[in-house]
């Protein structure tokens, strides 16, 4: 194969060259390990841990650039020469912290705590580069950075800090800020109570940073350039000095690889098994990183980073005049969002055209802008691989993109188009149009383009030239779930913004030249409303605002209802905060790789262990009949199974296990178990197909109040209709982890697992071992991330390493891969919801008969239970005197689905709010008054006959309604879109009851240990797990308002059964709660032991007391214990208490729509919650946050597609894209409901985990509303409905117009012809 080695970037009409090395990834197992998802990364070289890379590159003319990477990514044969920095190089609490790190922490940025690290290498990165960056640039840095947690507002309150310029948007006709207008986003007489001090942040100083290493600035400047050749056990690294040696490597090693970034090859070799046994890095030779301007344009090497060729071209835009740099402007419009910075830095330009086929952002438009490629090879090239046009002047380029994700995604359709036109008229002499993602390359629409040179450049070309290219590119059925339908959609969207732009081109071209021979009536432009959607969405700084009521009347001492930094917060900024797979190596550790199912139903026919056995380092396969005890675990009437025995009842499901001596060894040797499959009858994998073969686990549920059949007998309207709701993965930051070590005697075993239940990980670990549950120690200091996903299955898969530990003898190490993650593990519930709502004219809701179909998946987890709650909380806010509602689990051929953050609620709540709006719809209303009207409004009963007073509800109602200025906003909207076709605004307003509570008093007992030493300083732990929601910072600020000491005479170590046994799981938002009133029982038992030494002495000190106390033989030790609330349910009567009390919220959200690619923009949030009295504001508004943005990935874009065999298509971040920092609404503020009480919880305060998540449904309405001003617009009258996700594809279909009905007439037509 030939080397490219430039390509030549025309000015204008000239073309544009650029070199290629294609891209390539060396995994040796003695060099590098990859983990943690997807930001946080280790390489392993000799005995160093490092973790997220920014690196120090000497440049030959003595600049040194520091750029960041992904550690995951970069092999460590390419740093040869490079210095490289990681988080702890950065700073250290045992040290000194750097200001990111410190700004981070105390602005409240981070949660969990796994993301923080590259989190503060991508700011330190661009500070090192730009100690004074813009609001632009620190967030263009964090868009390869991903958060599952905090919402990512804090972590931007901490970037504004380091901005030079004001972050006002001043996009008020006066120049003031928008915050501060009539509208403002609070009320002015409200006291605005910061959530951290500046006053507190050390500044930054530059000439404190670290320096490039001197040795390595010699050896740069005066070692003479060598080939390099790095030998590993399986794969030889070489890395040539000049293109004459890479030509002739290449014709020796015509298959390996050549390597510059490895962001295409490394995944391959990494997710696909492909391997490499030469890798060939060309990135040193100066032939390949030329950068060089002439008359003609540009000329870049192949090896050039993406990010130099974004560089390089943006300064050339502002050096030469426009006319010579269209071109480059097409290209940037591509690059700003091709990865994230951390990609573009490493992956090289050539390398991008070469290996990214029909994914290539660049192909397109350098296709279509013509290109010129320089290719060098030893053998004779064909055609096929040059291309070179000169072309006249007077030209238009321009490129086009849609993504499941704005930034940091692959797109699903990009194209470059380019026209030439006959000088001084609109007839086209010469057109390009290139499609990416298409087919499996680049593709031209040649016939299109040669039929149309000639034609006028109007309305009658444009409907030509979208049925000739719809004819021409024959698009592939649909693989990969995809939708060829939106693809074919988008091609001629793209051809029609193309059009557009071309148009207001000529008519500007004309104004501005007044040529005698050119008719300005003949280049009318286009209209003034079509104009807007010429500009692209960009991602702006966010304006935020959080509002919550201070108590300056309490003591400074006492910490309750202050918003303290999380106990952890600087270590997850250094690093040295310790995960499952920090742990230190066990001697004789070996590590775990399961092998899962490849089929959804099948009789397991053989499995034959053969081959991985003789692999190298392979130690053992572990299968069922290794289990000593209970293989199975009967929760309910179907059973949870550890190893599949005899049959497979999902993709994904664990036949057996592979352990050796390394991760790579155990993953290499699973790839060679074969299993051979009998498929059974029948696959299920859909809702539809578990009602059509009755497959459901029992019990169905049902409550109903009033009579309803005779409700809808007296009503003026009856609406019916249906929402499917699609699943979401946790995609918690750190996956599955867990480190079984074996003690040697006893049968006693330690397990370290990343869980939100360790008592369950004790008893199942336990059972399967056949020991009793005292010999199992489950210890866990942290969780990266959990939001219900690790509970019943993480036993599950705790049993397999334990199970490997108990046979092997040895410590065993079990990390998921993303992939295999997702894949192994469900999420959560899809829904399916039928409903038939009656109502009268005025917008009063008599009467609902509904049913929701739930895929629970192939076990019965917690489905059952998350029926029963989505029944329990489907009224949400309103009071409906007739109402029945069935919930139906199906039994399906899927990993089980499970508790996930709401916990059916989101669902549920969702399919409310689509009838309240659907009643809107028909009645004329606006959907607010249908919500008024039918809001509970007085002390009254739910539908399960739980008492409710709804004050709260209506407070937080009025006041999200004034602080988001509803009304005026809504008439602003209403006016713009007036004024704009092609792109339309939307807002609503979603009002939220959410009940507390686990329905059983055993569920929410809790205990704690509080230890007090005779240094005074007190050892507290307690059953609750930290997984980002700061329950430990919370119960050190309960500890030390009972005990009257500092926090920081107060230390958490972990939460282990060997402490607090029997512990409840953390969730529901109960963490707080429960374990907050065991530490305070605990405080106070040892506070009464205190008093007669306190009264002795009222004016000694915490420690004087103490000594004394252990001199009087007191007992400083106590446990605390919270015997669980009083909630019960009967289901037979359908009524009963299940939950403690009530949180109340509401959301406004605004956004805007581009309807030609339906892609959208999240304007504005505003919320208001009602949390009792927080214990923590910075900690609960962060919750609030970062579950609202999770609610905005799961109505909006978290989508999960399956192949018709069950096979997971959107297994990783790839594929499956979560909120990232451009999602997040650019106004953003929270307000906690002030005056609000509690008397059910510890101190007042409110569980807030959860509820914020269903907020996010505010988004999705406000998308709704704005596609319903389309359609009212273009007289679409028939009624629609929207499933979630409200993805780009379904709000592009919902727009309906001449170019998503072109897709369905050609294939119509293509059928009969």
């Amino acid at each position: 194969m030939p080397l490219c080695t430039e390509a030549f970037i025309r000015w204008g009409e000239k073309a544009f060259q650029s070199s290629f090395c294609t891209v390539a990834l060396h995994w040796n197992a003695t060099q590098m390990k990859m983990f943690k998802g997807n930001e946080r990364a280790e390489i392993k070289a000799d005995g160093l841990l490092k973790r997220n890379i920014s690196t120090l590159l000497k440049k030959p003319n003595n600049f040194i650039k520091i750029i960041k990477s992904n550690a995951c990514l970069l092999p460590i044969c390419s740093l040869y020469g490079a210095a490289v920095t990681t988080v702890e190089g950065v700073g250290s609490t045992k040290t000194r912290i750097h200001p990111v790190q410190e700004r981070l922490a105390k602005c409240h940025g981070s949660q969990c705590g796994f993301c923080t690290p590259g989190m503060v290498m991508s700011i330190y990165t661009l500070l090192r580069n730009h100690p004074e960056p813009t609001s632009e640039q620190m967030i263009a840095a964090l868009a390869g950075n991903l958060c599952r947690c905090t919402g990512y507002r804090p972590i931007l309150d901490a970037c504004k800090t380091f901005c030079k310029e004001s972050i006002c948007c001043q996009r008020k006709a006066n120049g003031k800020c928008c915050l501060d207008q009539e509208d403002d986003l609070f009320d002015n007489k409200e006291e605005k109570v910061n959530l951290f001090s500046t006053d507190e942040f050390q500044p930054l100083d530059p000439t404190q940073e670290l320096i490039f290493p001197p040795e390595l600035m010699r050896m740069a400047e005066n070692q003479p350039k060598r080939t390099l050749l790095f030998h590993g056990k399986r794969v030889t690294w070489i890395s040539p000095v000049s293109l004459d040696e890479l030509l002739d490597l290449k014709a020796a090693h015509p298959e390996a690889p050549l390597v510059v970034g490895n962001t295409s090859v490394g995944p391959e070799m990494k997710f696909r098994g492909v391997f490499h046994p030469v890798l060939i890095a060309p990135a040193r030779i100066p032939d390949l990183n030329v950068l060089k301007y002439t008359d003609d344009g540009l000329t870049l090497g192949a090896a050039c980073s993406l990010s130099l060729v974004k560089d390089t071209l943006t300064n050339a835009i502002v050096e030469f005049p426009e006319e010579k740099t269209r071109v480059f402007h097409a290209v940037l419009q591509q690059l700003r969002t091709l990865g994230g910075e951390q990609i573009r830095n490493v992956a090289s330009f050539g390398g991008n055209i070469i290996s990214r086929k029909s994914t290539s952002d660049l192909n397109p438009v350098l296709a279509a802008s013509n290109c010129m490629l320089n290719l060098a090879s030893r053998v004779p090239l064909s055609d096929t691989y040059m291309s070179a046009l000169h072309l006249a002047q007077g030209e238009y380029v321009s490129a086009f993109r849609q993504a499941p994700r704005r930034e940091n995604a692959l797109p699903i359709t990009n194209a470059g188009m380019r026209v030439l036109f006959e000088e001084g008229t609109d007839i086209i002499k010469d057109l390009s149009i290139f499609y990416g993602g298409a087919v499996s390359t680049t593709v031209c629409a040649k016939q299109t383009c040669w039929t149309l040179i000639g034609r006028h450049w109007n309305e009658k070309m444009l409907d030509e030239a979208c049925r000739l290219v719809l004819k021409e590119i024959a698009l592939p059925g649909s693989a990969g779930g995809e939708n060829i339908d939106y693809k074919k959609t988008l091609m001629v969207s793209f051809f029609y913004r193309f059009f557009l732009e071309v148009s207001q081109s000529l008519k500007t071209m004309v104004n501005y030249n007044s040529l005698p021979f050119q008719d300005p009536c003949h280049y009318p432009g286009i209209p003034m409303e079509y104009r807007s959607v010429l500009q692209d969405f960009k991602t702006r700084m966010p304006q935020s605002i959080q509002m919550y009521q201070a108590k300056p009347s309490q003591s400074p001492q006492d910490p309750v209802g202050r918003p303290i930094m999380h106990q952890s917060g600087l270590k997850h900024a250094t690093g040295e905060a310790v995960y499952i797979d920090d742990l230190p190596s066990v001697d004789g550790e070996l590590f775990l790789a399961a092998v899962t199912s490849s089929r959804a139903h099948a009789k397991i026919v053989s499995v034959d262990t053969s081959e991985a056995l003789k692999a190298a380092g392979v130690f053992d396969v572990i299968t069922a009949h290794d289990v000593p005890a209970a293989n199975e675990f009967y929760f309910s009437d179907d059973p949870e199974i550890i190893f599949a025995r005899n049959k497979v009842i999902c993709v994904g499901q664990i036949v057996c296990a592979v352990v050796a001596d390394s991760d790579v060894h155990a993953k290499q040797a699973a790839a060679k178990v074969k299993i051979e499959y009998e498929m059974l009858e029948p696959v299920i994998l859909t809702i539809e197909e578990a009602i059509k073969h009755n497959s459901f686990f029992e019990p169905k549920r049902k409550l109903e109040q009033g009579n309803v059949d005779e409700a809808f007998e007296t009503v003026d309207n009856i609406i019916e209709g249906e929402i499917c709701i699609g699943g979401q993965k946790h995609f918690y930051m750190e996956t599955q982890s867990m480190l079984a070590v074996p003690k040697g005697e006893d049968k006693e075993m330690d397990m370290y697992v990343s869980t939100q239940h360790p008592a369950i990980i004790q008893e199942i670990v336990a059972a399967s071992l056949g020991v009793p549950a005292n010999r199992i120690m489950c210890h866990v200091k942290r969780v990266g991330g959990a939001f219900g996903g690790k509970i019943l299955k993480t036993g599950l898969l705790a049993s397999v390493a334990a199970v490997a530990a108990h046979k092997t003898g040895r410590a065993v190490r079990f990390i998921l891969s993303r992939e295999d993650d997702m894949v192994i593990t469900g999420g959560r519930h899809p829904f399916i919801a039928k409903y038939k709502v009656g109502f009268m004219n005025d917008g009063k809701i008599r009467a609902v008969d509904a049913k929701y179909y739930i895929n629970g998946g192939c076990t019965p987890d917690e489905s059952v239970l998350v029926a029963e709650v989505s029944l329990l909380k489907m009224d949400n806010a309103y009071k409906i005197p007739n109402l029945r509602c069935w919930a139906c689990v199906c039994k399906t051929n899927l990993p089980s689905n499970t508790a996930f953050r709401g916990f059916g609620f989101p669902q549920s709540g969702l399919v409310t709010e689509t009838w309240i709006t659907d009643v809107a719809d028909k009645t004329g209303l606006l959907p607010e008054k249908i919500k008024e009207i039918n809001m509970y409004k007085k002390n009254e009963q739910t539908h399960f006959k739980q008492k409710l007073d709804p004050q709260n509800l209506i407070r937080c109602w009025n006041e999200c309604m004034e602080k988001s200025a509803y009304y005026s906003r809504r008439t602003t909207i209403n006016e713009l879109n007036k004024e704009n076709y092609w792109k339309k605004r939307g807002i609503a307003i979603v009002p939220m009851k959410f009940p507390f509570g686990l329905g059983t008093p055993y569920l929410s007992q809790a205990a704690a240990l509080v230890h007090i030493y005779t240094d005074g300083s007190v050892l507290l732990t307690h059953g609750g797990i930290e997984m980002g929601q700061g329950i430990h910072t919370k119960m050190i600020q309960v500890a030390s308002r009972e005990l009257n000491i500092p926090m920081s005479c107060i230390h958490f170590c972990e939460t282990s059964t060997t402490t607090v046994p029997n512990a409840c799981a953390s969730v529901g938002s109960a963490g707080t709660d429960v374990n907050g009133m065991a530490v305070k029982d605990a405080c106070q038992t040892l506070l009464k032991r205190l008093q007669p030494i306190i009264k002795k002495n009222p004016t000694g000190t915490w420690n004087d007391w103490i000594k004394e106390a252990f001199k009087q033989s007191v007992s400083l030790s106590a446990t605390g214990y919270f015997r669980g609330y009083n909630e019960y349910m009967d289901w037979e009567k359908g009524e009963g208490q299940p939950f403690t009390y009530f949180l109340y919220g509401a959301a406004c959200s605004e956004v805007e729509i581009n309807c030609l690619t339906g892609d959208h923009k999240n304007l504005r949030t505003d919320i208001v919650m009602d949390i009792g009295c927080s214990i923590n504001p910075a900690v609960d508004i962060g919750q609030i946050e970062g579950a609202f943005v999770q609610g905005i990935g799961l109505y909006t874009m978290e989508e999960l597609k399956y192949s018709s065999e069950g096979v997971l298509y959107t297994r990783g971040p790839d594929q499956y894209k979560i909120p990232a920092v451009c999602d997040i609404p650019e106004q953003f503020s929270v307000s906690l409901l002030s005056s609000s009480q509690n008397p059910y919880a510890i101190y007042a305060s409110k569980g807030i985990g959860e509820a914020g998540l269903f907020l996010g449904c505010s988004v999705f309405f406000a998308l709704r509303d704005a596609v319903t001003g389309v359609r009212n617009e273009r007289g679409l009258k028939k009624t629609f409905a929207l499933n979630s996700p409200l993805t780009a594809e379904q709000i592009r279909a919902s727009c309906a117009d001449a170019f998503t009905e072109m897709p369905l007439l050609w294939k119509l037509w293509s059928s009969h012809s």
